[in-house]
């Protein structure tokens, strides 16, 4: 019986064992298979092909997307960096900065501009030459710079030069309200320390137009003291700084200097908040007796780093764990290192913080997945929607030939009942011509993607019942075929 429909015994039933290619090339009168030249590939097999290459070429695209993007995400970020003036300490601590970034191959790297002072540093973060610099807290803020960290904090000395030799003093100074009418020495050239000691004279009373003041360098400290040109000196910078300690000592090789107080630090702070009330710890400038011999109260402000505003978060934040990791690094060679401390994270802040470092103060920092999980997300969703509708639109594309294969099929189940009851030998050739024509477009449809496995395998039934139909009417006619029908079976590969 499995026979008799065109199957053997060792074959499950409904199973196609002929490939596609003797299927396209049975002939109407059922005759041998015909051996030649190999064909050459199929429409479909080249299709295949051609979907694998541009699915490689997608992949590959992708790939070198993702590192490109990962390149350029991590590629070295250089950062100009304002400071002033040349061979100061600031100077001096970004120099090691620059060394030390570079030897380490970290991400942020500094580019010095050097300035002629820190009102220059700032008038260049404010004009967008320079990403970072290192400001003065107690001068104007540009509004456009964002606190990363406080490089140091420096204290007011105020000081009387020791009595010389053979030479009689003036009436004793005892409190900053005596300066009236004395000439104040300060150590260095730049401005705002004059407008310090400004500050400071008004808070006591005294008119500042009633006060002589000569700005001068650490070595003329000692020939303006040996020849009593001024009264009393003043000096701002960390409580360990050189140039404050070789102006006392110069200025006190004949006699021990006096320290005066400023005991209105605290009002002093309240009234300008880039000041803060601060203490110089006895004997911290050396010397025997110890300079000074007991607290000295005074003021005192920062030397804040300090950031554009517009500059990227993830960039500052990358900037911020560079310089606290090579802090301990440069305290060797560079003592005012240890000196780096966060910034001040709160909302009344002076110098308000940036987003990035207080992103890393608050171990908040964003890592290269969080800061582009969105965007890969989004990618993944755009790319899933776009092959979507490139495949509904090939789908769409072909409905016509899937419409036309519907009718082609219809048109062989009728021709199917029609060779059931046909006496004419010629209209069952014609009828198999047709079918063969049917057979050859349906696979060109089956080629080109038009239809699937399942439509072909419901095509191939209709086919086998078919050529039965026929063998079977023209066995009845008296014509024996050349082969067993049985042998006309399809497979699906």
């Amino acid at each position: 019986m499995a026979a008799a429909n065109g199957y053997t015994d060792n074959e499950p039933h409904g199973g196609l064992t002929l490939s596609l290619k003797r299927l396209f090339s049975r002939s109407i009168v059922d005759g041998p298979d015909v051996i030649g030249p190999v064909d050459p590939a199929s429409p479909r097999t080249v299709r295949r092909r051609r979907m694998m290459l541009v699915v490689l070429a997608g992949m590959l695209a992708i790939v070198a997307t993702v590192a490109s993007g990962y390149y350029f995400a991590m590629k070295p970020v250089p950062l100009r960096i304002a400071v002033g003036p040349y061979n100061s300490d600031d100077a001096k601590v970004v120099q090691a900065l620059v060394q030390a970034f570079s030897r380490d191959h970290t991400r942020v790297r500094l580019r010095p501009i050097v300035t002629d002072s820190a009102s220059a540093s700032a008038k260049a973060l404010a004009d967008g030459y320079a990403d970072l610099a290192i400001i003065r807290g107690d001068l104007d803020v540009p509004k456009n710079a964002r606190a990363v960290a406080t490089l140091r904090k420096n204290v007011v000395v105020l000081w009387l030069p020791g009595p010389v030799k053979g030479k009689k003093s003036g009436p004793k100074i005892t409190r900053v309200a005596q300066l009236a009418g004395r000439t104040i020495g300060v150590i260095g050239k730049t401005p705002a320390n004059i407008n310090l000691l400004n500050i400071v004279l008004r808070q006591y009373g005294v008119d500042p137009e009633k006060v002589t003041t000569v700005q001068f360098s650490t070595t003329e400290v000692a020939e303006a003291a040996k020849d009593q040109k001024v009264d009393a000196f003043l000096a701002a910078g960390p409580v360990n700084s050189k140039i404050t300690s070789d102006a006392i000592t110069a200025s006190s090789r004949d006699g021990a200097p006096t320290f005066l107080a400023i005991d209105a630090a605290e009002a002093i702070a309240q009234n300008f908040p880039m000041y803060e009330a601060s203490e110089i710890p006895a004997g911290v400038f050396g010397g025997s007796p110890a300079r000074p011999d007991d607290d000295v109260k005074t003021i005192g402000f920062s030397h804040h780093i300090v950031a554009r505003q517009s500059l990227s978060d993830t960039t500052v934040a990358a900037f911020t764990r560079q310089l606290f990791a090579v802090r301990q690094q440069l305290i060797t060679d560079f003592p005012l290192a240890a000196k780096i401390e966060t910034p001040d994270t709160d909302k009344d802040a002076v110098v308000p913080v940036h987003p990035g470092a207080a992103a890393y103060v608050d171990g908040e920092e964003k890592t290269f997945l969080d800061r582009y999980s969105d965007y890969i997300w989004w990618s993944l969703m755009g790319l899933s929607a776009v092959g979507s509708a490139g495949a509904w639109f090939a789908s769409f594309m072909k409905r016509d030939e899937r419409n036309n294969n519907t009718s082609q099929r219809d048109r062989l189940l009728d021709m199917l009942a029609v060779a059931r009851n046909s006496n004419s030998l010629e209209e069952l050739d014609g009828m198999q011509a047709e079918a063969d024509d049917i057979l050859r477009a349906t696979l060109n449809c089956f080629e080109y993607g038009a239809i699937e496995d399942g439509t072909l395998t419901a095509f191939n039934i209709a086919l086998e019942q078919f050529h039965n139909a026929v063998a079977d009417r023209k066995a009845l006619i008296g014509m024996v075929l050349p082969e067993p029908v049985r042998q006309n079976r399809v497979q699906i590969v």
